[in-house]
């Protein structure tokens, strides 16, 4: 049995996103093929997700100079506790699908706040005297993105994704896109169903 963490991005379900829409249908393919398997699923627009603020940064150097945890704000213990459960929540999973869509080139900012969660010197990465390497090893990672037009991957906001993930070791990775809809509006049910059946596909490997 495998844990597969999945981390919605975006506010919309799939009725109204068709990143989500892919998103749903390799979720509901993957449980037929994968029925013992463990789904956890992050919503980032339903919940407080924390960025790294000030009193995040606040608590870091707290507990770095030998401060307790319990003399912590109310605040500050919420904020770092949701983002180290994130931490650890990433890392006992197996495997990993994060959608998406592409907005103003880039990830929706809450998207950017979790990718702050997993990227963690010491625990995804280590620094040495050679550069940084990544202690990630053996997750599986897919990533779906919806894009207007078409990049073919090239886009800022899928480099990013494949960058972070590679960079704290991640080597198995692939990536679903939906592009081209909103260039082409007359090829929109088409691209939606070969995008489908690209990720139930995937969905049966993964």
């Amino acid at each position: 049995m495998a844990n597969l963490l999945a981390v919605k991005s975006h506010p919309l379900n799939g009725e109204n996103s068709k990143s989500m829409k892919i998103f749903e249908e390799f979720l509901k393919a993957y449980q037929e093929s994968h029925p013992k398997d463990n789904i956890e699923i992050v919503d980032l627009y339903k919940e407080d997700f924390p960025e790294i603020d000030l009193d995040i940064m606040t608590v870091w150097n707290h507990l770095q100079a030998g401060k307790e945890f319990n003399d912590l704000s109310n605040s500050q213990k919420i904020k770092v506790f949701r983002f180290n459960q994130s931490t650890e929540q990433f890392l006992k999973s197996d495997k990993v699908v994060v959608a998406n869509g592409l907005w103003n080139l880039n990830i929706p900012t809450r998207l950017k706040a979790w990718f702050d969660s997993i990227n963690v010197a010491g625990k995804t990465f280590k620094y040495t005297a050679q550069g940084p390497v990544g202690l990630v090893e053996g997750k599986k990672v897919l990533h779906i993105q919806a894009n207007g037009g078409v990049c073919n991957g090239q886009d800022l906001s899928s480099q990013y994704v494949k960058t972070i993930f590679n960079f704290i070791g991640v080597s198995d990775l692939q990536q679903v896109f939906i592009e081209g809809a909103d260039y082409d509006p007359s090829k929109s049910e088409n691209i939606v169903n070969s995008a489908i059946e690209k990720a139930v596909l995937t969905s049966e490997k993964f």
